[in-house]
C-alpha cells in the first residue's frame, strides 16, 4: 500500500510543478494577501479533481478488459510525451 501511495504522489507532485494551476495559485496568492486561504482552496480543488480521477479509475478497471489497462497506460504516457514536444517546439 505504501508502495503504491508514494508512487501516486510523486507522480501527482512531478506533474503539478510549474502547471497552469500551480501559477494561477499563485497569482492568487499574491493579489489576496490571504495565501492560507488560496492553500486551503487549491488544495481541497486537488483533492477533489484526485478523488474523481480514482473513482473514474476505479470503475473503469471493473467494466474494461484485462488488458486494455497497459494500453491506456500506453496512450497516457504517449500524450504526455506529445505534450512536452509540442512545448518544446513552442519555446
Amino acid at each position: 500500500m505504501w508502495k503504491i501511495a508514494f508512487s501516486a504522489f510523486v507522480l501527482v507532485f512531478l506533474a503539478e510543478l510549474g502547471d497552469k494551476t500551480q501559477l494561477a495559485a499563485l497569482a492568487l496568492s499574491a493579489d489576496s494577501n490571504r495565501p492560507w486561504a488560496v492553500f486551503l482552496g487549491a488544495s481541497v480543488a486537488l483533492i477533489l479533481s484526485s478523488g474523481i480521477a480514482v473513482i473514474l479509475g476505479t470503475v473503469l478497471h471493473r467494466v474494461m478488459p484485462e488488458g486494455m489497462t497497459k494500453i491506456i497506460q500506453y496512450a497516457a504516457g504517449a500524450l504526455f510525451l506529445v505534450a512536452g514536444v509540442v512545448t518544446i517546439l513552442k519555446a
